[in-house]
């Protein structure tokens, strides 16, 4: 049986780690629990938070609130003429953190750099498969296996990237959360007592936070790092208490056992804008909440039963009940906030007759298939479960009886990948870079197994995609996404059901904490204050 820790013993120990006593502290109520702490084989959210943008820094990093990129662990960098090439300048002196785990000999140098990245290309690297059932999500399905040509240690403070084609979008990638740089020395230290897991158990990075402890499904401690090159953080002790529950989230919050939360249920943000203690910061999500079919398996390999089950259901009665004046209904697989976004698109009207009549002549009678609902909320979809029983309904009109599955979040998400899942499986995805090909690569041939649950590899889409990545000038980019949503929309792959605005309740005592677009929650130049 796992051993949980009260929250409120987990407040009493977080206040004296390291024998610190009122020490100034952030309780942060997250909304699940990691995977794990490695910040490259997981894509959820809460796996970034929890690692990436605590523990873990980029090469170049996001502009807090801000899709723009500024210097992070390299200081700068130049890109060849032809664009296959982009080499990079570190910052010198910059520490790993010491933990009672790992203490390193030295400092950042190119060689972590080059592990960080080969260790998600090199399949005969041990690090390639040190995590049993898990692949490298993003770094697979974003293409890069294809894209690297080679990573070169020019000296120890100096990296080049090459390309075997240029990519437009190949420095904002860098700022995401798989391209964290990891340190070589503490992976050879695993690697020779062979215990390689444990790097994904008791992380160490050069971020601003170092971790502590984790309670699992409870909480996770951080402390400030007193080594970090971007100096040390006004809190202490970051806490992530992790409750499921949104409305047990905003109950602590307004009760003062946490200072911030994660994505309030729609009908619960009235009452906390209400609260004078709190304020609620809220902005356009760049996300969408979709439903994808999965187009290998019959009969959702037929794209007239794909688009006869869009046509059942009524995404704005969803809208209305779910997201209560909070989202608007999606009709692209890119948000409208967007640039290249096709306004000229139309969606697939609901419509229960014509439904019905399409199922039939597409030869499909006592259809009988599965909802997967996620067991948490996102920013892109508040209650899965509701969303679900409403499509249920939905669908049972026109005669097909659907069946809602769920699992714990992160068993939901591999086990949505098998070729041979059946029906359609909730999801959503909120925007990492502010460009549109970090969408629409989620419908990308390399991102099957990986970020495509529709498992739908079309080539006109392909091409298009391909051909958008290595595109400079941004009005024929344009041109090229706006028709690959085409033909996307053609071949609907997803229920494409909703964008979504995102709330942030915080206690007011709360300083310098920015909305991201890119759904990130930074707790970097945070500070409480009393």
């Amino acid at each position: 049986m796992k051993t949980k820790l009260t929250f409120a013993a987990a407040l009493l120990a977080a206040t004296v780690i390291g024998g610190v006593a009122n020490a100034k502290q952030l309780v942060y109520c997250s909304e699940a629990s990691p995977a794990g702490f490695d910040p490259s084989p997981w894509s959820g959210g809460n796996d970034f938070d929890a690692s990436s943008r605590t523990i873990y820094s980029r090469l170049v990093e996001f502009d807090h609130g801000k899709t723009t990129i500024s210097p992070g662990l390299a200081e700068s960098w130049t890109v060849s003429d032809d664009g296959k090439e982009y080499t990079f300048k570190l910052r010198k002196g910059v520490k790993f953190q010491t933990t009672d785990w790992f203490k390193p000999t030295r400092e950042l140098t190119a060689e972590d750099v080059k592990f960080s990245f080969e260790r998600q290309w090199k399949k005969d690297s041990p690090w390639y498969s040190y995590l049993a059932g898990t692949g490298w999500e993003y770094f697979a399905g974003m293409g890069f296996p294809d894209l690297l040509k080679e990573i070169v240690v020019v000296d120890d403070h100096t990296v080049k990237f090459v390309l075997n084609k240029p990519e437009v979008a190949f420095l904002p990638d860098l700022g995401m959360d798989f391209a964290s740089i990891v340190s070589k020395e503490y992976a050879d230290q695993l690697q020779k007592a062979g215990t390689l897991q444990q790097f994904s158990q008791k992380p160490v990075g050069t971020g601003p936070f170092q971790f502590v402890d984790y309670q699992v499904d409870a909480v996770i401690r951080y402390q400030a790092w007193d080594g970090y090159f971007g100096g040390r953080q006004k809190i202490d002790d970051l806490i992530f208490a992790i409750t499921t529950d949104p409305a047990v989230r905003a109950q602590k919050l307004k009760a003062g056992e946490c200072d911030i939360m994660s994505y309030p249920a729609p009908a619960d943000i009235a009452g906390l804008k209400a609260d004078t203690n709190l304020h609620v910061a809220e902005q356009e999500g760049l996300n969408i909440g979709y439903m994808a079919y999965n187009t290998t398996v019959a009969p959702f390999d037929k794209v007239e039963v794909r688009k006869a089950l869009n046509m059942a259901v009524n995404k704005q009665a969803i809208i209305d009940a779910v997201y209560q004046g909070a989202g608007q209904v999606a009709v692209n697989p890119i948000p409208p906030t967007m640039w290249s976004y096709n306004k000229d698109i139309k969606d697939d009207q609901y419509d229960p007759e014509a439904s019905k009549k399409m199922l039939a002549e597409a030869g499909v009678k006592d259809l009988k298939m599965k909802i997967w609902a996620m067991p948490v909320s996102r920013p892109y979809n508040p209650n899965a479960q509701r969303v679900a029983e409403l499509i249920q309904a939905d669908y049972a009109k026109v005669g097909v009886k659907a069946e809602i599955v769920s699992y714990e979040w992160t068993e939901y998400r591999e086990r949505g990948k098998a070729k041979d899942r059946d029906g359609a499986f909730q999801l959503g995805w909120t925007g990492d870079n502010g460009d549109p090909d970090n969408f629409l690569f989620l419908l990308g041939c390399s991102a099957i197994g990986q970020s495509n649950y529709a498992i739908w590899c079309n080539k006109e889409f392909e091409d298009l995609l391909q051909k958008g990545k290595a595109t400079t000038d941004v009005a024929e980019r344009t041109k090229i996404y706006e028709k690959a949503q085409e033909v996307f929309k053609k071949e609907a792959p997803w229920l494409t059901i909703a964008h979504s605005k995102v709330f942030m309740p915080m206690n007011k005592k709360v300083v310098g904490f920015a909305m991201d677009p890119l759904g990130i929650h930074r707790f970097d130049g945070v500070d409480v204050t009393e």
